[in-house]
């Protein structure tokens, strides 16, 4: 995304507790916030962000970038979310406010469904044109479950730390 936006830089920010999740389906907050920082460390524009981790749960994204905003006032956030997110948006608590104060960059995926005619060229969603790479956690995380050969997937950092501490087998 920092690659085909106009974004300088890019947070990932580890959720202790997405309110759409299961909590028990997640690895512990500090394991999944190592495999970030693993794999970002070599991108100076992408950055692990542990911001959630000392606000109240569920977090929701509205908080969290009001508190970012607050505590960073010099930088200008925005949102990323892929396509299959923004056909749930207004699912999300107070995605009214976000969409009011916030740009969102969509990512392209390939799913099922339609996106609200209300979001077509609205003017703080931008979509970008970016290749479309379907990879997800999900996905790694069955295909270590079924003994499938995921490595190339992941750089040598992380697939060492997952096969290390035995995750998702």
């Amino acid at each position: 995304m920092v690659e085909f936006s106009d974004l300088d830089e890019v947070w990932f920010v580890v959720t202790p507790h997405n309110p759409h999740k299961k909590k028990k389906t997640l690895l512990e907050d500090h394991h999944r916030l190592a495999m970030v920082r693993i794999a970002v460390e070599e991108y100076p524009k992408l950055k692990a962000s542990n911001v959630e981790f000392d606000l109240p749960q569920p977090n929701y994204t509205v908080n969290t970038l009001a508190y970012l905003e607050e505590k960073y006032p010099k930088k200008n956030f925005c949102l990323i979310m892929g396509e299959d997110n923004l056909k749930s948006f207004p699912k999300w608590k107070n995605y009214e406010v976000i969409l009011e104060r916030y740009s969102i960059y969509v990512y392209p995926r390939i799913s099922e469904g339609t996106v609200e005619t209300q979001f077509d060229n609205h003017k703080k969603i931008k979509k970008v044109d970016a290749p479309i790479i379907e990879l997800s956690s999900t996905f790694i995380r069955n295909g270590i479950k079924s003994g499938k050969n995921i490595r190339p997937m992941l750089s040598a950092e992380v697939w060492k730390y997952l096969d290390e501490m035995n995750f998702y087998k």
